[in-house]
């Protein structure tokens, strides 16, 4: 087991990452249906990945694959007032509740809501909240959408690495979330609390698309890091896209709980109760 983990961390890991990233980045977006399907036959050889549900079966790239549209109805949002929903399909890597302004990415391995949130931004609404990370196999549906009615109010771009986030390397490295490039995403709920969505790009994926931004942010981005925005949403609306699979972590304050059947390891679906909003007294 231990040799096996060697080979995956050497094989995704001690790589010219981000060279690679960009490589995969201009291959997939390469307009051809004889490629696009050839590519997606190698594809399912090596995931589960099921398109039962994509709105088109066809597909001119490999990026017309990986951020494809669902059909009408394929996943249910819950509406309930005081649920806060998952924005995404995933599996929970780690959830629970911040100590202090400290998070665990895997056992032992600690890392701080500064760093990951940057130098820019006051993390003091999320000082012994509650947080979930949501990891997105490559296989998975790619977009992400509104977990409540909000506000999307800041965006802050931070330019980093494209280490992979799987559970191996997670246990390898440490602060892994901080290196890596990502986006934190303040948002304010019609109730009144705020949140964060912390998307965190890995290797082949460092673009993450948002729509209320017509914004493409990747490793090359050059543009503004701080994005000062106002965007509504309402709930299950769609924020925006990776380009791949990658990772989603959700920050609330003091108060949320996390939703019956969240834990590490299980897999959700976008819409899926993902916490509990504080109720009033």
């Amino acid at each position: 087991m231990l040799q096996q983990e060697d080979l995956n961390f050497l094989l995704t890991n001690r790589i010219p990452r981000i060279a690679l990233t960009r490589l995969m980045g201009k291959f997939s977006q390469i307009r051809h249906p004889l490629l696009a399907r050839a590519s997606i036959a190698i594809w399912r050889l090596f995931t589960d990945l099921d398109l039962s549900d994509a709105k088109k079966q066809k597909f001119d790239s490999l990026h017309d694959c990986f951020t494809r549209e669902l059909v009408a109805g394929a996943r249910r949002v819950d509406m309930a007032t005081e649920v806060l929903s998952s924005p995404c399909d995933a599996i929970v890597g780690a959830c629970g509740q911040v100590e202090g302004r400290q998070i665990f990415q895997a056992k032992g391995f600690p890392y701080s809501m500064q760093d990951l949130f940057g130098p820019t931004q006051d993390t003091s609404a999320f000082q012994d909240g509650m947080f979930v990370t949501l990891r997105l196999t490559s296989a998975m549906y790619h977009r992400f959408h509104a977990p409540q009615d909000c506000t999307v109010e800041h965006v802050t771009h931070i330019a980093g690495d494209t280490w992979n986030v799987n559970p191996i390397a997670l246990k390898r490295v440490e602060r892994l979330f901080c290196r890596n490039e990502r986006a934190v995403l303040r948002s304010r709920l019609k109730t009144g609390e705020q949140i964060a969505i912390v998307p965190v790009a890995a290797i082949l994926v460092a673009s993450l698309r948002l729509h209320f931004l017509d914004l493409l942010l990747h490793v090359d981005y050059q543009g503004a890091n701080e994005l000062p925005c106002r965007a509504s949403f309402k709930k299950g609306e769609e924020m925006g896209w990776f380009q791949h699979g990658s990772t989603i972590i959700v920050f609330a304050p003091k108060g949320f709980t996390l939703s019956p059947g969240i834990g590490n390891g299980s897999r959700i679906r976008t819409g899926q109760a993902l916490m509990q909003l504080p109720q009033p007294s």
